[in-house]
Parts: structure tokens; sequence; C-alpha cells
């Protein structure tokens, strides 16, 4: 019985160590495996060649980024500047002249809490610590060094739609470069393009680049804030897998690779902004952080020319994903956008669950169900292995009463009692760590689904009923931790009691500390905890009046 219960406080243990891991240091990169490629924007048509010098003499002459804090519309950028704005029903994009670039990014379903729907979540609003992502600049760097439309030039406004921008700007000998910005109905995906029309004798080429420009805000972690769960920054995907990148690595080593079917993004908890260099054209990815301004920043230069020959034309673009991290969504705008969704090592977990979850979701049309009929299906799938745990402490149960004689008559004889307990442990076929099995194998189901439920912005402040309104957030008047802490009870009493008396004691507290423990959890998961609690009582009270009947 001691090794028993020994047992289960290390599984406690190893459950908050491995949740208080999982939550503190979510840093390790996510593999993908991609078997189809795709193109972003699709449809457009590339004139490209092997650029003449590599893209590290490009970085060079890139604009430097801003000695001080990037505030809208107050860069080192020259002369005044305009605003545009279009929209679809998922997002509303304002575009400075200036670089003609994105500067605010409204999510038009989306609200900081259910409390403030007045407000629409700004993923690039400069204001607000939450979703700070500041500045995503693009532009063109001439192979020959002149001007070029790059992300300080000013653009002029030359003509406008519902869903489409286009921006002009001209060389000095008459080269006319056009950026537009469109946006497809209910889409998140941004697509952009640069078209090229040569007005002179001579041969005009340009070196496409991509970055982002965010501010280095340090969100503290808070167990009681579910906003600052996930990682917050900047990655960059090689084509099988993420890295972070994290300002004091940075200002250590920066990033310097070359990927030809990456992509880089800002992320954090249910948001991506991501830049989506078009497929099979090899880029040169750079991340570096001013420590000066306390900025970061990641590049992408193209290592491929854009060449329009005398009096031609020539286009290219890629695209741009800003929006929440729906995983429908991500998969639409780029294989393998869906790995910003960061389910943490137990990915491999996760992923499943949330499809389970998902298609649950699809027939239920509600969360809180689909989170219901998951556990359903989680405690079918260890039925067999519960029942046997349960049969097992039911029989600890029976010897409980002889195992408290045992530690009575031994006293502080350790070594005797447990000669003396594993002797009656094998005179009536009993194994005393047979009911710490499931528990020890459901832990990591537990924190998979954790996670699950924390990263999938499609649950975020999805409502159940009556009071639950949002399964993303904690239970506002208790009710879950307090029914869940009343059922955990219960179930300690169904459960043999152990033989040490303070054990006794220390056991019967649990169900204290896991009520309070799960009081700010989102509610969701304490939902799923509930559920998962009430159909294990449910099962050991079941194996307890078997039992019963079969003795009698």
């Amino acid at each position: 019985m001691e090794s028993a219960r020994t047992f289960l406080w290390l599984t406690f243990s190893a459950l908050c160590v491995f949740l208080y891991i999982e939550w503190s240091n979510q840093d390790t990169a996510l593999g993908y495996d991609s078997n189809q490629e795709s193109t972003a924007p699709r449809g457009l048509e590339q004139t490209l060649n092997t650029a003449d010098e590599s893209s590290e003499s490009f970085q060079e002459n890139l604009p430097s980024i801003n000695s001080g804090k990037l505030v809208a519309n107050t860069n080192n950028l020259k002369d005044k500047s305009e605003t545009s704005t279009i929209s679809n029903n998922v997002l509303s994009i304002t575009v400075d002249s200036k670089g003609a670039d994105i500067i605010a990014a409204k999510l038009l379903k989306y609200y900081p809490s259910k409390n403030k729907k007045d407000n629409k979540i700004d993923l690039m609003y400069v204001n607000d610590p939450l979703y700070e992502f500041h500045r995503l600049q693009s532009g063109l760097l001439s192979a020959s060094g002149e001007p070029s439309p790059t992300h300080i030039e000013n653009y002029s406004l030359s003509s406008r739609g519902r869903n489409k921008l286009s921006f002009v700007w001209f060389s000095d000998d008459g080269t006319k470069v056009t950026k537009t910005l469109k946006l497809n109905p209910d889409s998140y995906l941004v697509e952009v393009t640069f078209l090229i029309e040569n007005m002179s004798e001579q041969t005009e080429s340009y070196v496409p680049y991509y970055q982002l420009v965010k501010d280095n805000v340090e969100v503290e972690r808070s167990m009681f804030d579910v906003e600052s769960y996930s990682f917050d920054g900047g990655i960059i995907y090689d084509g099988d897998s993420y890295e972070k990148q994290y300002a004091d690595d940075l200002i250590d080593a920066p990033y310097k690779k070359t990927h030809t079917n990456g992509w880089f993004a800002n992320i954090r908890h249910h948001f991506v902004v991501a830049v989506l260099p078009p497929m099979g054209v090899e880029h040169r990815y750079e991340s570096e952080h001013d420590e000066a301004a306390n900025l970061n920043k990641v590049t992408a230069i193209s290592n491929s020319n854009i060449t329009a020959g005398p009096r031609q034309r020539t286009e290219a673009g890629f695209g741009i994903f800003i929006g929440p991290k729906l995983q429908s969504e991500l998969t639409k705008a780029r294989d393998g956008l869906e790995v910003s969704v960061d389910y943490g090592r137990l990915s491999f977990l996760a992923k499943p669950m949330f499809w389970a979850l998902n298609k649950s979701h699809s027939f239920l049309g509600n969360w809180g169900l689909a989170i219901i009929f998951v556990t359903l299906m989680i405690k079918v799938i260890f039925y067999r292995l519960q029942e046997s745990s349960s049969r097992s402490m039911a029989k600890m149960r029976e010897l409980a009463p002889r195992l408290k004689a045992l530690n009575e008559r031994f006293g502080d004889d350790k070594t005797a009692l447990g000669q003396a307990q594993m002797e009656l442990y094998k005179r009536e076929k009993v194994n005393p760590m047979a009911g710490c099995l499931p528990l020890l194998i459901q832990i990591p189901f537990f924190i998979a689904f954790y996670w699950v439920l924390l990263e999938s912005v499609e649950i975020r402040q999805a409502p159940f009923y009556l009071w639950l309104d949002d399964l993303s957030s904690r239970d506002p008047y208790f009710v879950l931790p307090l029914l869940m802490g009343v059922v955990m009870f219960f179930q300690q009493k169904a459960n043999p009691a152990p033989a040490d008396p303070v054990q006794e004691k220390v056991f019967m507290f649990m169900p204290i500390m896991f009520t309070l423990l799960f009081a700010w959890f989102p509610s969701g998961l304490v939902l799923y905890w509930v559920t998962n609690s009430l159909l294990q009582f449910a099962q050991q009270w079941n194996v307890n009046r078997k039992m019963a009947a079969e003795k009698n």
C-alpha cells in the first residue's frame, strides 16, 4: 500500500511538473512533412533569374530599422503619406502609401473579450501590447543600386476597389512599379503583386524582400491570464519545421539561413501574421534584435531577380496571412502554416485529439458538448484498462483493514512492514500498482488536451450553456471547479483509504487543492476534467457493485 501511495504522489507530481514545463517553456520546433506544393499567391506568372549578386549584399542596402519606437505614420519615411482601407467579411486592412504596406489589420469577427465587441482585434495596432505586430514591410531592391521602390518610398494610389488597392511608383528613367494588395472574399490571405513596366531601353532587375518589424514586448506569463500562455514572437519555417526567434538568442547569434520553401511569421496566442514568399524560390532569411530600440526584425530576401527587358513588363508576388489560427484557413493559405498552432511537445497526441474534437463539434454544434463527447470516447478506449484498475482498487479497499492492522503491528519497522504487505498482496493476488497505471497513461493525454483547449482559436470565446459563455476563460462563478472538487471527494471515498492516518488526511485534502488549482484554468479544460472524473467515479462504483454481487 505504501508503494502504491508513493507512486500516486509521484504521478501527481509528474503531472504538475509536466504542466508547468509545457506552460512555461514552449520552445521546441515542430516538424511538418509536406508532400504538396502551393503558390502564394496562386496564378501569378513570374520572370525570375538567378541574382548576379548574393542576397547578403542586398541586405546591406535595406533601409535600417528605426532607432526609436515604431509609431504609425511616424517612421523614418519620406514625405507625407496617406492611408487607404479595404475589407472583406472577415478582415479589414489599412495600407500606407509609404511603401504601400499594411499598417493596420482588424479582424472583424474577433474581439479582445466578449464584453468588448465594439472593438475589433487589430494585429498591427501599436498601442496594444497584446497585439503589437507593428510593421509589415516589403519592397524591391535594384540590382544595379539605383533608387527602387523600398518600404520607405512614397507610392501614389492609382486605383481602389472594394477588395483591392493599387499603388504606383516611378523611377527617374520612367520605369513604373505597381504594387497591388488584394483581399479574397471570406479569406485572411492578402495577395500582394509587384508589376514592373520597363519604359527604358535598359534591362531592369529587382530583388524582392519582405520583413516583419515588431517591438520586443515581454508578456509576463501568468496562470491567471490565458492570453499570456503561448509564445509571442517571430518564427521562421524552413519547409519542415520552424524555429522560434528569441531576442536574447539573436543578440548573441543573429539568424542567417537559406530556405527554398519557407515562410516567417509573428505568432502569439490564437493569432498569426505570416509572410509567405513564393514557393520554389530560394530566399535568405535573417533575424536580428536591435537592443537600442528593443525591436525584433525578420527579413527574407529573394536569391532571384525579377527582370524586365527593355519595353517589357513582368510581375511577381507573395502572400500575407493575417488572422486567427484557424487550421482550415491556415492549410488553405500555405501547406505547413498550420504548425503555427503551437501544441507543444505532445503535438502528436494533440493533433488527432483536435481532429476528433472538431469532428464532434461539426455534428453536435457546441464546443462544450464536443469536449464531453471526446472525453467519453477517451474513456471508452481505456475502459478495459480502467476496469482492471478499478477492480484492483476495490480489492485494495477490502484489504484496507488488514493493511491498517499491519501498520499498527509493525509500527516504525518499515522493512518488516513492507515485507508483510508484499506477502499479503501475493497471498490475495493483488497488484497495488495496477490502480496507478491508468492515471500514469492519462497524464500525456491530459496535457495534450490541455494545449488543444488553450491553443485552438476555434474554442476561443465559445459558449457552452447557462453562465458558461466562454470556454477559453475561467468559470466566472467557479461552479465547475467546485463540482470537480465534490466529485473528487466522492472518488476518494470510493477508493481504499490509506493505512497511514496522516496519508489519509493528505489525500482527503487533494480535492481542495485541485479545486483551487483548476479554479483559474479555462472552463473548457475544467469541463473535461469534471466529465472525466464523473465517468471514472461511475465506473468505480459499478465495479464495486459487481464485486459485491459476486461475493453474494
